[in-house]
C-alpha cells in the first residue's frame, strides 16, 4: 500500500514536472497543515469552544447518574454482609441496571458530540479548501499539499503556507 502510495506520488510529480517544463515559470509548491489551520482560525477557535461547551453540558447531565451509581455501590459494600441474599441479589441488580443506563446515555452522547463536531468543522473546511483555492491561485502556486498527505514524508519549513492560510482565512471572516 505504501508503493502504491509512492508511486501515485512519483507519478504525479513526473506529470507536474513534464507539464510546467514546457512553461518558463518555476514550480512553485505550498504545503498547508489544514488540522492547525482550522483550530487556529478565529471561527475555529469559536466552534472548538462551543464543542468543549456541549463537552461540558454533556458531562454535567452524566454527573447525576455517575453520583447515584456511585452511592449504590457504596451503600451495598457497606450492606453487603447485612442484607439477605435476595436484597443483596436486588441491590447487584439495580448497580447493573444503572451501569447500562449510565453506559447508554455515555454512548449516546459522545454520539451527539461527533454530529456536533462535524457540524460545527464541515462548513470551516468548506470554506478553508476555498482560501486555499484562491491563495493558490493569487500567489502562482502549481500546487498546494496537506501536510498529512500519505506519501508525504518530508517538506522544508520554507513550503509551509499554513500562517499565509489563516490569515488569508481570518481576514475572509
Amino acid at each position: 500500500m505504501q508503493i502504491h502510495r509512492a508511486f501515485v506520488l512519483l507519478a504525479l510529480a513526473a506529470i507536474l514536472v513534464w507539464g510546467t517544463a514546457a512553461q518558463d515559470e518555476g514550480i512553485k509548491i505550498g504545503v498547508v497543515d489544514i488540522e492547525l489551520a482550522v483550530t487556529s482560525s478565529t471561527e475555529g477557535k469559536a466552534a472548538r469552544e462551543e464543542l468543549a461547551r456541549k463537552q461540558r453540558e454533556a458531562e454535567a447531565k452524566l454527573q447525576p447518574m455517575f453520583d447515584k451509581y456511585k452511592g449504590l455501590e457504596d451503600d451495598l459494600k457497606q450492606k453487603r454482609f447485612a442484607l439477605s441474599d435476595e436484597a443483596l441479589f436486588q441491590k447487584q441488580l439495580d448497580l447493573a441496571q444503572l451501569r447500562n443506563e449510565l453506559e447508554n446515555k455515555k454512548k449516546e452522547l459522545e454520539g451527539q458530540l461527533q454530529l456536533d463536531g462535524e457540524r460545527l468543522q464541515r462548513p470551516l473546511l468548506k470554506k478553508l479548501d476555498d482560501v486555499i483555492s484562491a491563495a493558490g491561485k493569487e500567489a502562482g502556486f502549481t500546487m498546494i499539499l496537506r501536510r498529512d498527505a500519505p506519501g508525504l514524508l518530508y517538506t522544508r519549513e520554507a513550503l509551509d503556507i499554513t500562517d499565509l492560510i489563516i490569515k488569508k482565512y481570518n481576514s475572509k471572516g
